[in-house]
């Protein structure tokens, strides 16, 4: 009986985490589009009190006229994601289609 519920779990596991799984294969239609304009990150008080230093990637998407439509985290100390997602909505890119764009930012205590 107890297999019995554990297949159930399983399958109903794998049904429900798929579409997950789908939306990461959308990494695929990221590009490199040129950079037109950065602003730096400022670097957090608080990380320079921990010194912490460390790199953060985030997905921009960017619309076709090279402005930041949305930031999000990827991967980070979240003391220093914040940071580094204010920085990157204020970027230009130049224009195009609509896009994805990893980003990544080193942050050091220096």
């Amino acid at each position: 009986m107890r297999m019995r519920y554990a297949l159930i779990l399983f399958v109903a596991l794998s049904y429900c985490l798929g579409p997950a799984g789908a939306a990461q294969s959308q990494s695929s239609q990221e590009s490199n589009r040129r950079i037109l304009q950065k602003t730096p990150p400022v670097y957090p008080d608080i990380a320079k009190k921990m010194n912490l230093a460390g790199t953060v990637r985030v997905i921009a998407a960017v619309l076709p006229d090279g402005t930041v439509k949305s930031v999000e985290p990827l991967g980070g100390s979240p003391v220093l994601l914040k940071a580094a997602q204010e920085a990157v909505a204020k970027w230009r890119f130049a224009t195009g289609g609509e896009t994805k764009e990893i980003i990544e930012l080193h942050f050091s205590p220096q």
